[in-house]
């Protein structure tokens, strides 16, 4: 199958688990991760209509798709991978959306650069959270993230728009989106970044609004 042909199943896949959950399938963001793969994978995945795309580097962001967004206007790119404070202007510039937030040292950071954005738009912000406690893992801790979400509101003026968590690949991931559900809502929350290839018909079922599916739309990486 091509990467059009997996892109509709994927799309028709989503939608079904939106209907089970007892949700419109519209309350669910596709975001294709093009992670590894070059502008000529990724622009048969536009041409067949997706226009929501996920990058985890900067540096790799960076290279490809400034052209690809200038050939194609209306792109809407995410940032899901670990943001370096010194890669924050390079990700201002280029992302519409950063789901890594996941320390003080770069709600600082964002902050700084949101004040000389000079009347652009600021990335919308979710924040990471480690529902695993993974010390490999980045992201706030699950007892640390109402803290957080409070620190990067009232101490840096940073609106918060959601939060995402990759869950243990080891572990069933369906206690770590239900645990990652219950602190958006407290927090008054309503964008839950998780999901992925393997797992985002369960997402869906606990209220994920952003899914982040690569390998079954690009295929394997190497």
């Amino acid at each position: 199958m091509s990467a059009a042909d997996n892109l509709s199943f994927v799309r028709a896949e989503i939608a079904k688990a939106a209907r089970a959950a007892g949700r419109e399938p519209s309350s669910v963001t596709l975001v294709a991760v093009s992670k590894t793969f070059e502008a000529a994978d990724i622009r048969p995945v536009i041409a067949a209509g997706q226009r929501v795309f996920g990058e985890n580097r900067v540096q790799e962001a960076k290279g490809k798709w400034p052209a690809l967004k200038a050939e194609c206007p209306g792109i809407e790119l995410h940032l899901i991978g670990p943001l370096q404070t010194n890669k924050v202007k390079d990700a201002l510039d280029l992302f519409d959306v950063i789901h890594s937030l996941d320390r003080p040292a770069l709600a600082a950071e964002l902050a700084k650069g949101f004040a000389k954005l000079e009347g652009r738009p600021p990335p919308r912000l979710l924040i990471q959270v480690n529902t695993g406690a993974e010390p490999q893992k980045a992201g706030v801790l699950p007892e640390e993230a109402d803290a957080f979400v409070a620190q990067c509101r009232e101490g840096h003026g940073l609106a918060i728009e959601g939060l995402m968590c990759i869950p243990p690949f080891d572990e069933n991931p369906a206690p770590h989106f239900a645990l990652l559900a219950k602190i958006a809502a407290r927090n008054g929350l309503d964008r839950l970044s998780m999901g992925m290839s393997a797992d985002f018909a369960t997402a869906i079922a606990f209220g994920a609004t952003y899914v982040r599916v690569g390998s079954a739309i690009f295929g394997h990486r190497a």
